[in-house]
């Protein structure tokens, strides 16, 4: 079976390293502490695996902290700071709604279920639901990584890929 022929990564359906980035909001140690959701150390390696997914796409990354400069909340987590030293953090006071307020301004929208979470599985739930009844996709981080790859014939990308997703994780877990 041979490979397809790449299809134009502005207007394909799927996500492309053309047409995507990774937004992320308050990986903040005060947030970690009230997830109750998921387990918050894989919620940790869910979006460490994320990020470095996007960096070996070349995704485009927003980083946000909230309540950092004025000395209320502490910075984004050591684990996560260090992959994003080359992205200062957009500091902020306002809570944040990144998901509803893109797709009001007619942005596609896949928040990565797996590396975010909540107080409690309602809460995840719940906000969840109100982002897919808004237009947004669901997608776990596995499946961006896929869907970015897509392909084995794009060499450039396949032993990290294959790094991060199966010598990092799935096989260890």
């Amino acid at each position: 079976m041979s490979s397809r022929a790449i299809r134009d990564p502005l207007v394909d359906h799927l996500i492309t390293p053309q047409n995507s980035a990774l937004i992320l909001i308050d990986y903040q140690p005060a947030q970690f502490a009230t997830v109750r959701s998921m387990d918050p150390e894989l919620l940790l390696k869910n979006i460490v695996s994320t990020v470095k997914t996007a960096k070996t796409f070349g995704l485009p990354i927003v980083h946000s902290t909230v309540n950092v400069a004025s000395g209320q909340g502490k910075p984004t987590v050591p684990e996560l700071a260090g992959l994003l030293e080359d992205i200062p953090p957009i500091d902020r006071t306002s809570m944040a709604f990144a998901a509803l307020d893109a797709l009001r301004e007619g942005y596609q929208v896949y928040p990565v279920v797996d590396a975010i979470a909540g107080t409690s599985g309602e809460a995840h739930r719940a906000g969840l639901e109100r982002v897919v009844q808004a237009g947004g996709r669901p997608i776990s981080w596995v499946s961006l990584a896929s869907e970015l790859q897509r392909d084995w014939a794009r060499q450039e990308t396949v032993q990290e890929v294959v790094q991060i997703v199966l010598t990092e994780r799935l096989l260890q877990e």
